[in-house]
């Protein structure tokens, strides 16, 4: 809605505001209070999904690494190895993937951060690549 001095209005039953002083939503950020058990069970139930999701990045001649996981927090840190270095489509495993199945099943999760292994050369992470795509430089 606009008002009378040009600037648009946020219209709520109680309050009406500019639109650019409205707060915004603000998450809940209280820390979660997890048992040792509860700890334990949220990393074995990510690591079997890892153990899962992994068999099916090594017919392709790579593997998935799991980094770092902050159950509490819900960040997890992965990281795609081998032939998946040199892989133009690794984004999209990456995002795709184990972003989705991740968030899908563990409704702690609330982050995914990834990377690629790009300590190894290219050329030899080329030659890893049993996929049907394998970029050739």
């Amino acid at each position: 809605m606009a008002g009378a001095d040009g600037r648009t209005y946020l219209v709520d039953s109680d309050v009406t505001q500019p639109a650019e002083t409205q707060d915004p939503p603000v998450a809940d950020t209280a820390p979660v209070d997890l048992t040792d058990e509860e700890r334990g069970a949220r990393l074995a139930a990510l690591n079997s999904i890892i153990e899962l999701m992994r068999p099916a990045v090594q017919a392709d001649g790579g593997d998935l690494a799991l980094i770092s996981a902050d159950v509490v927090s819900g960040v997890v840190e992965v990281q795609l190895q081998g032939a998946c270095s040199s892989c133009a489509v690794s984004a999209s495993t990456l995002q795709g993937g184990v972003d989705r199945i991740l968030r899908d099943r563990l409704d702690w999760v609330t982050e995914v951060l990834g990377g690629v292994d790009d300590s190894v050369d290219p050329f030899v992470s080329e030659s890893m690549g049993r996929g049907g795509y394998v970029p050739s430089f």
